[in-house]
This record gives structure tokens, C-alpha cells and sequence, in this order.
């Protein structure tokens, strides 16, 4: 069984940049013309007006490259390093950021004006964002795939997670790979796997960096394991989720630098709580983590022991000091600096207002699958009724968790009304067929054979997308979110129909 945890991220740290000092040295070779005449040449005559000429021109470029030459730097304004509990990323002109409840992409300008968003069937539930070489996008989705788009949102290319789920950062260059501190499984670890995997830029990894704990339950390798991970001038840095600790690493994985904010008296792993469910009692710490445009590194954390109010640190790269330290107070936030370190904190949901309203994007590829008589029914069938797309398949425990809430749901509304699309990626029809005759659903079952994922790129199963009357996405469903999310269904469901019924008269 996996549990999935939503995890808060360490405070910002400033530091300065790393110093590089490049010497070079020069020689001058210097050739000294003799002039084997007998004689000197006399030098030709000049006017007095080609010389005042010459001058002027001499003088006019002289003031020219003095300008260009004196002219300040351009201030590309803001960098946003955090939205929600994710890192954002600069790429060119703009910061990019995830907006995981949209399933969507979003960029930003040094104002932190919205001013481009992109959707891709690729993008289900993105969480960070990162530069990617070439001027690209890496993004992490929630369940540790990376994905690479350009910045005109044309997926470039992706890959599986090297860990149960990754969490990406580079510095434009390097690639390092982190276990997620957003999706936690309950993956038991011997120790071989290290701390971090250093990726090239095809996603495979190449080195690992650092040495991980493994706790006494090892089932809790991956909490104790998970956080966020930044590199910077090829230096890694990690916190990690559940101990209150940053950590400048070496080649070898050894810290060169330990920072904590002595939020936690005693560091302890976490351990499951006796009871009829099954909980870990654990703090959290470390959430994101950035190197800012001043080159000091921002970490965003837990002020409290569930992270339901975020601190921001600020921490020098090369000595580990904690040079400015913010409590945010909220579960969420917008953090942006400048090249110059000074820093704006945002309210999330007023930056994500300024996003424009595109409208409903079709459900696409639209669906033409057999149901359980081989009978074949399309995405068109379901035209002029509310309709619930679900992918699902026999093998996955949410998904039997699910199918009664969803029979339930089924039974809410009425036929012209509402109505279930529930598609199965078995590979095996008898499995298929197995789960069928044991919960008995009362709403069409369609056979997808296995070949949905390639075709919808959705990340794990259950995967839902829930369509208006013209076959338009309302919203997307990842996973199973129990009696509260079909609650939430019904509400929408119930909303959809009356404003179309209420557009009508």
C-alpha cells in the first residue's frame, strides 16, 4: 500500500555567490621595426582640416563606447522562486511556475504579470519547474516523471523517475534527481540507492551523490529520505523533508556544511502511531528549495510541525549562514526576489487571478471502444449529458476503493442528465472481467486493452476527467480522494446542470 504525503519545504537561505577568482597571464611580444633605409623617409603632409577632421571623429566614437560602456545592466526586475509550496524556475525573460490544480503552466514577466500559460495532455499534475538546457522547461509531475517542454509548450521529450517519485532542480547544466517530498511512498531501502542521482539530459542517471539513513522501519526509508535538492555552480545542496538541517554536499556526498534553524529539540525518524489507521508521526520541514537570482539560497519550510504556517530562509551558499529568515504564517505562498536580494512576498491566488480565461479545452483523442458485449460506443454517445470519463483497471487498489463512490454517484442523477464512461486499461480481459463480476457496476464498463495511458498520458490510476454537454473538460481527477472529493463531484455535477439548464430558459 502507498501513502502520499503533501509535503511543506525548507526556508529560504541567502548566501553570496560562490567567489571564482581567474588569473591570466599575459605577454606582450614587442617588435621593434628598424628601418633598413639609408635614409629616413620624410612623413607625408597632412592638412590642418584632415587632422581637425579625424579629431572629431576620434572624439565622437571615444563618447560613444563611453556610453554604451557606462550604461547599467538591465534590471529584468523579479524572479519568482515559489508558488504555493513548489519551486518556480527562470527561463529567458520570464519565471515559469506549475499550477498543478489546472494542470497547467504558467509564466511570468519581471513585473509578475501573467503573461503565457500552457496545457498539454502531458501535463497532469505538475509540481516544480526547473531550467532545463537550451533555454527549456524541466518539469516535475507529482508522480516523479520528467517532463521537458520548449517554452512554446511542445513536449520535447520524458522520462520514468529513478526513484519511487523524483523531484528535479538543475542550474541550467546539471540535472540532480531527489526522492519527492510531494508524493511519499512506503518503499522499503537496503541503503545502496544514494541520496541523490546526478541525470543527464536524457533523464538517465549517471552518478549518485550522498548516503542515505535508513531507519529502523524501512518502510520509512523514502520519508526519511524525501526533500527538495538544488544545485548551483555544481555544487548540490539538500534538506531534507522530516529533520530540520540544510546540507552543502561534496563530489562525494559528505557535508561540507550543516545549517539547521533549531526548530526541533530532539531529531527523531518517524514512526507509525498505534491505532485502526495507519499514521506516521512526523514533522515537516524542508518543503522547496531555490538558488536565487542573488545567488543566495532560498529554502521554504514548516514554522510549525504540519507546515500549515511556512517560513521562508535565506541561507549563504559558501558558509551555510542563515542571513535573513521570514514566518509567512499562511499554508501556501508567492515568494519573488531580485538580482539585488530584495524580496516580495505574494498572495498565490491573486497571481493566479490575472491568468486569462481561455475556455473549456475538448476532451481529445475522443474515445471510439468496445463495451463488454463488443458493442462499440464512442465519446460522441455521451454528447448533451454531464459525463465522468474514468480510466481504471483491476490491478489498482484506489480504483476498488473507488468504484463504489462511484456507483453511488452514478445513482445521483438521472440518465439524460449524467452519465459514466468507466474505461479499463487491462491488459488481461479476464482480470477485467473478474473485477467486473465482483463489484457489479451499474454504469457502462468500455475496454481500453492496455493502450490508454500511451494514448492519455495520464501519470497512475484511477484518472478521471469530468465533461460538460459539449464534451469539454470541467476538471481533471488524479487518484482517489475519497467521500470529500465525490462530494466536491457531486457539487460541480449538480452546478453544471443547473446553469445549463438555467442558460436555457
Amino acid at each position: 500500500m502507498s501513502f502520499q504525503y503533501s509535503l511543506i519545504a525548507a526556508s529560504p537561505l541567502s548566501g553570496s555567490l560562490n567567489g571564482v577568482s581567474r588569473n591570466t597571464a599575459s605577454s606582450a611580444n614587442t617588435e621593434q621595426i628598424v628601418s633598413t633605409s639609408p635614409r629616413s623617409q620624410p612623413l607625408p603632409k597632412v592638412s590642418i582640416k584632415a587632422l581637425y577632421s579625424l579629431f572629431m571623429r576620434a572624439n565622437i566614437l571615444l563618447v560613444v563606447l563611453l556610453s554604451f560602456g557606462c550604461r547599467p545592466a538591465v534590471d529584468d526586475g523579479y524572479t519568482l522562486l515559489f508558488l504555493g509550496r513548489f519551486a518556480a524556475a527562470r527561463v529567458g525573460r520570464y519565471s515559469w511556475a506549475a499550477d498543478p490544480a489546472h494542470s497547467r503552466l504558467i509564466a511570468f514577466d519581471g513585473d509578475l504579470h501573467v503573461v503565457r500559460t500552457v496545457t498539454n495532455p502531458r501535463i497532469s499534475s505538475p509540481v516544480a519547474i526547473a531550467p532545463y538546457p537550451g533555454s527549456r522547461l524541466l518539469v516535475t509531475e507529482r508522480t516523479g516523471e520528467g517532463v521537458v517542454f520548449d517554452t512554446a509548450g511542445a513536449p520535447v521529450r520524458e522520462w520514468e523517475s529513478p526513484f519511487a517519485a523524483s523531484l528535479y532542480a538543475t542550474d541550467g547544466s546539471r540535472i540532480v534527481a531527489s526522492r519527492s517530498p510531494y508524493y511519499v511512498l512506503f518503499v522499503g531501502e537496503d541503503g545502496s540507492a544514494p541520496l541523490v542521482w546526478m541525470l543527464d539530459t536524457l533523464g538517465a542517471p549517471y552518478e549518485g551523490v550522498g548516503v542515505i539513513h535508513v531507519p529502523v522501519i524501512n518502510y520509512l526509508a523514502e520519508l526519511v529520505n524525501a526533500g527538495p535538492a538544488a544545485v548551483a555552480d555544481h555544487v548540490v545542496y539538500f534538506a531534507p523533508l522530516v529533520r530540520d538541517e540544510i546540507l552543502r554536499l561534496d563530489h562525494d556526498g559528505s557535508p561540507v556544511w550543516r545549517s539547521s534553524r533549531g526548530l526541533i529539540p530532539v531529531e527523531r525518524d518517524p514512526r507509525f502511531v498505534a491505532g485502526k489507521e495507519r499514521r506516521v508521526e512526523h514533522a515537516l520541514i524542508n518543503i522547496a528549495m531555490t538558488v536565487g537570482p542573488d545567488g543566495r539560497l532560498y529554502v521554504l519550510g514548516g514554522e510549525d510541525s504540519a507546515a500549515t504556517r511556512l517560513r521562508l530562509d535565506v541561507l549563504n551558499r559558501e558558509t551555510g549562514e542563515i542571513v535573513a529568515t521570514q514566518v509567512l504564517g499562511t499554508p501556501t505562498t508567492a515568494i519573488a526576489v531580485d538580482r539585488h536580494g530584495k524580496i516580495r512576498v505574494l498572495d498565490p491566488e491573486r497571481l493566479l487571478a490575472q491568468t486569462p480565461t481561455l475556455g473549456r479545452d475538448r476532451f481529445l483523442p475522443a474515445f471510439a471502444l468496445p463495451d463488454l458485449a463488443g458493442k462499440p460506443v464512442r465519446l460522441e454517445d455521451y454528447r448533451g449529458k454531464v459525463t465522468l470519463v474514468n480510466f481504471w483497471a483491476s490491478w489498482c487498489g484506489p480504483c476498488r476503493e473507488e468504484f463504489p463512490h462511484m456507483a453511488d454517484l452514478y445513482r445521483s442523477f438521472g440518465r439524460d442528465r449524467f452519465d459514466i464512461a468507466a474505461i479499463s486499461d487491462d491488459v488481461d480481459p479476464g482480470k477485467m472481467r473478474a473485477f467486473v463480476a465482483e463489484f457489479r457496476p451499474p454504469f457502462p464498463i468500455l475496454v481500453g486493452g492496455g493502450r490508454m495511458k500511451a494514448i492519455y498520458h495520464y501519470r497512475g490510476l484511477p484518472y478521471s476527467v469530468l465533461l460538460d454537454k459539449q464534451g469539454r473538460t470541467i476538471e481533471r481527477i488524479f487518484g482517489f480522494g475519497g467521500e470529500t472529493e465525490f462530494q466536491h463531484l457531486r457539487e460541480t455535477i449538480a452546478r453544471e446542470i443547473h446553469a445549463d439548464s438555467a442558460a436555457r430558459r
